[in-house]
């Protein structure tokens, strides 16, 4: 049996759900942190990205980001991206970082955001999507960025 790391640790669900993000300002917040970990996951070819809003029915955080790697290198410079846009951007580093050893299913807590980077096969046996069903998908759309000219 493999040694599967602990990415919901039990300190983390004893918290009551009042500590939640509810107020509209720090929602709006936690959706565009969790568009900006799309956008870098998108940066590395990240797959089948989506956003899900846990916040009305779950105290672990307001917002999951559901991405695919195809292979472990390409999972963890997905984790990666993620990491150094959102440090850049928002002056901020993970809370917790579980998987990268195995890199099959790298999660990166963020407090109001989850991110889970999976291999294909990990995606589809875990099933995030579909166990979190009732909760409200946020369209995803890359920013494409200008073509740049190799003329000088």
């Amino acid at each position: 049996m493999t040694n599967r790391p602990n990415f919901f640790p039990t300190e983390r669900l004893a918290m009551p759900a009042a500590d939640s993000v509810t107020d509209v300002a720090s929602l709006i917040t936690a959706r565009q942190l969790a568009t900006d970990i799309a956008q870098a996951a998108d940066d590395r070819k990240a797959g089948n990205i989506k956003i899900l809003q846990v916040a009305d029915i779950s105290y672990l955080a307001d917002f999951f980001v559901i991405a695919t790697g195809f292979s472990n290198v390409q999972v963890r410079a997905i984790a990666r991206s993620i990491e150094e846009k959102i440090e850049q951007n928002w002056q901020r580093r993970p809370l917790r970082t579980e998987g990268t050893s195995e890199s099959s299913w790298i999660l990166q807590d963020y407090g109001e955001v989850i991110v889970h980077i999976f291999l294909p096969q990990e995606r589809e046996f875990y099933d995030l999507e579909a166990f979190w069903g009732h909760a409200q998908e946020i369209p995803f759309e890359p920013v494409i960025a200008p073509a740049r000219s190799h003329l000088r």
